[in-house]
């Protein structure tokens, strides 16, 4: 067993840090960018006047540092080599995640939209294994020449996790001699269509309410005829851009599907582990950010002529909280180095659970971490001169996306209890 970090994977940290330094840290602080992570940062990001979307100045910003990062070889680290990236791994990517958010907010990864130096692209794994070649060159390639921006349509208003309850459906419809489908709906926090050229949109197609099977992944073209943004939701952590949507009477032809007719549902959960593993590491690094900020507070803050460090109300809470954070981190290392050393479809089968462990537990301890810095750091912790009450606003909403915590939480008694997984049947009689 060896538990340190490998010393090409350091090496590659140290590299990250020199080019944020050299490339990231000056873009950050040129033409007040700084506005848009300093306590204006909620206001700086947030057309409020426009619907609540982000402001064209802000995401323009994010991609001037994608492309950067582009140029020197890092945004697509965790793509395939055949797509310009360097097969990075799920052990990498978590140690990157976790570092990035250590460093607390900038320009190097700012997670409330998902942007980071070193991005995460899980459109392209689902491509590169269910499309078709003509899907992967526009969608993947497409993609990174940001010319395609694929949103991701399975939620709806009244069925979130229960998707195989999904009430929009698709039925066949020739037209024009061309074969195709017609769907009619309503989807919810559809991230991204203000930007996306094409949504994602899952919809039942065969099969009963419940199923697993039956349904259907459609690349539906944004904008198109019948399909209406009625609202942009606005959230707890601004800006926004989740939108409700209808489907009315809209027509795809065949060649939108998104591999195999009414297998849409395993094609929207084969790489969630992923997703969730990369999101446990930034959690739990965001999460040692407030631990190491209030360390350091309680240090300098002298109340009564003693650092407040020497009080136990002070001590305890952030000794456990770094107990946490320090068993987490070790999962989160251990299941991602499992990740990588096993079949795609072997994930779901013996170490889902784990993932559902880094995943819940990591968000939470988020929260939790960034409450206990607010309070550690009194008037000015709850105040946006600090960078807590952002850090909570944003991952508490990790802990309904993306798979609520009790949603992980009933995968890993499922397989605790012998229902799913390796232990399955294990207890019958």
């Amino acid at each position: 067993m060896d538990f340190a970090i490998p010393a090409d994977l350091q090496d590659y940290l140290g590299e990250l840090d020199a080019f944020i330094e050299a490339e990231i840290k000056p873009l950050e602080s040129q033409d007040d960018n700084v506005r848009f992570f300093d306590h204006r940062r909620e206001w700086a990001r947030t057309d409020f006047e426009g619907g609540g979307l982000p402001r064209k100045e802000w995401e323009d910003l994010l991609k001037e540092a994608t492309k950067r990062a582009d140029a020197a070889g890092h945004w697509r680290f965790s793509a395939p080599k055949k797509y310009g990236g360097k097969d990075g791994s799920n052990l990498w990517m978590a140690v990157i995640r976790e570092d990035f958010a250590r460093k607390g907010l900038g320009l190097h990864n700012d997670l409330q939209n998902e942007h980071s130096i070193v991005g995460n692209f899980p459109f392209v794994a689902m491509f590169d294994q269910w499309g078709t070649e003509e899907q992967k060159q526009e969608f993947i390639t497409g993609g990174f020449e940001r010319e395609r921006r694929v949103a991701f349509g399975l939620t709806e208003p009244h069925h979130g996790s229960d998707a195989t309850h999904m009430e929009t459906r698709a039925v066949r419809e020739t037209r024009d001699g061309v074969d195709g489908w017609l769907i009619n709906g309503e989807k919810m926090w559809i991230t991204g269509m203000h930007t996306a050229t094409h949504c994602a949109m899952f919809a039942r197609t065969g099969g009963e309410d419940g199923d697993a099977s039956g349904i259907t992944c459609f690349l539906v073209p944004n904008p198109t005829e019948g399909l209406e943004i009625e609202e942009w939701l606005w959230t707890f952590n601004m800006p926004t851009d989740h939108p409700r949507l209808s489907v009315k009477d809209v027509w795809v032809p065949d060649s939108a599907i998104l591999g195999v007719e009414g297998r849409g549902l395993a094609l929207a959960q084969s790489f969630v582990h992923q997703n969730r593993i990369r999101q446990a590491a930034s959690s739990c690094g965001a999460a040692l950010f407030c631990i190491d900020e209030s360390v350091k507070h309680a240090r300098e803050r002298k109340p009564f002529g003693q650092e407040l460090s020497r009080n136990q109300a002070i001590q305890f809470p952030l000794v456990e909280l770094a107990t946490q954070a320090e068993m987490l981190r070790l999962l989160i290392f251990k299941t991602a180095w499992e990740m990588d050393n096993m079949e795609h479809e072997e994930i779901e089968r013996t170490i889902s659970d784990k993932v559902s462990m880094c995943n819940y537990y990591a968000n939470r301890l988020c929260c939790d971490a960034a409450d206990r810095a607010m309070q550690v750091h009194g008037g000015i912790g709850y105040s946006r001169h600090k960078p807590f009450e952002h850090i909570y606003r944003h991952h508490r909403r990790y802990r309904i996306t993306e798979g609520s915590e009790e949603i992980q939480m009933r995968k890993v008694g499922a397989y605790l209890f012998g229902y799913l997984g390796p232990k399955r049947g294990q207890f019958s009689k």
